[in-house]
């Protein structure tokens, strides 16, 4: 057994803090080859969750509860219609967050185990491929888990996002409440306007930007000092800007990445936005058919018990 003294200031506070090491997980699409097209738009998109250390210390016992003015988070919290809304959102859940062979497993110990994951991965386009091992320049959903403190997140303009009511609550696995939720993109320091790819990834600082943008659980504001912490807390070697969804400095450096994709990396405009290609299916799709297998299923079973063909008693 290994131990090294607290780092805490006060580690009576928390005796049983979960304090690393910071490991991840990535789930791959499960809606990746099921195409009909099998083109060079192909999107390879993936979740990641990290489980993040110390989150208590900053956040000590705050949570964001779901947005009772928000609409698409009535249809899934509120109302009797609600049961079948977040059953569905929970079996698209299951789906993109499933241990299997295809999954990616690690330990992060530094910038170069962030940035890979960050990195714009393999793609058949040849204007996109060439960048597989650059940091992508993209905006990404996530939540942090009131259940686990987790760090849940993937593309914003993922194609499993497709006809669901709320990415966070997909994310969330619609719980009631999470620690954190927005968006969050990576850059250069300066950001991307001032950015060449003719600068190697290692030949620069980077910087995250992290928000509040959820509509689904409209964090505080307030909040996002502590945020900040938690994050440099866990990734020292970024530098951290935790801005309101409001914030004019937001939506600038936001657009300055998306701009870059577009530009530079081969992105088409449509990819900023959740869709679903022609020939594409997307993950609603297989969680309905899902659905109707299991009652098909359920069906014979009660034919089988009961005798009755008809299904009437």
């Amino acid at each position: 057994i290994e131990s090294t003294p607290s780092i805490d200031k006060d580690p009576s506070r928390f005796p049983y803090l979960f304090d690393g090491p910071i490991r991840f997980s990535r789930h791959y699409s499960p809606t990746v080859g099921m195409l009909t097209n099998l083109g060079p738009d192909q999107r390879p998109y993936s979740t990641w969750k990290m489980y993040l250390r110390g989150v208590p210390l900053f956040f000590g016992d705050k949570h964001q509860g779901w947005n009772r003015n928000y609409k698409a988070a009535q249809s899934i919290f509120q109302g009797p219609t609600s049961i079948v809304v977040r059953s569905g959102i929970q079996a698209g859940h299951r789906m993109l967050y499933a241990r299997n062979a295809r999954n990616l497993f690690g330990v992060i110990d530094g910038f170069s185990d962030v940035a890979q994951l960050l990195h714009g991965g393999k793609s058949n386009h040849p204007d996109v491929g060439q960048f597989e091992h650059r940091i992508k320049p993209a905006v990404y959903t996530y939540i942090i888990s009131s259940e686990d403190d987790s760090f849940r997140f993937s593309e914003t303009g993922a194609a499993f996002f497709v006809d669901f009511a709320s990415k966070h609550a997909l994310h969330s696995n619609c719980a009631e409440t999470v620690r954190y939720s927005g968006e969050f993109h990576p850059r250069p320091k300066g950001g991307w306007a001032a950015f060449s790819d003719d600068v190697q990834d290692h030949e620069v600082n980077w910087e995250l930007v992290i928000d509040n943008n959820s509509g689904t659980y409209a964090p505080d504001k307030m909040l996002l000092p502590d945020l900040k912490e938690v994050l440099e807390y866990n990734f020292p070697e970024f530098e951290i800007y935790a801005w309101d969804r409001e914030d004019p400095k937001l939506e600038e450096s936001r657009e300055a990445c998306r701009e870059y994709a577009l530009k530079h990396r081969g992105v088409k405009k449509h990819e900023l936005q959740p869709y679903a290609a022609s020939g594409e299916e997307t993950l609603s799709h297989r969680v309905s058919l899902g659905a109707q297998q299991v009652g098909e299923a359920g069906r014979r079973i009660f034919e089988s018990v009961t005798g009755n063909g008809t299904g009437n008693t």
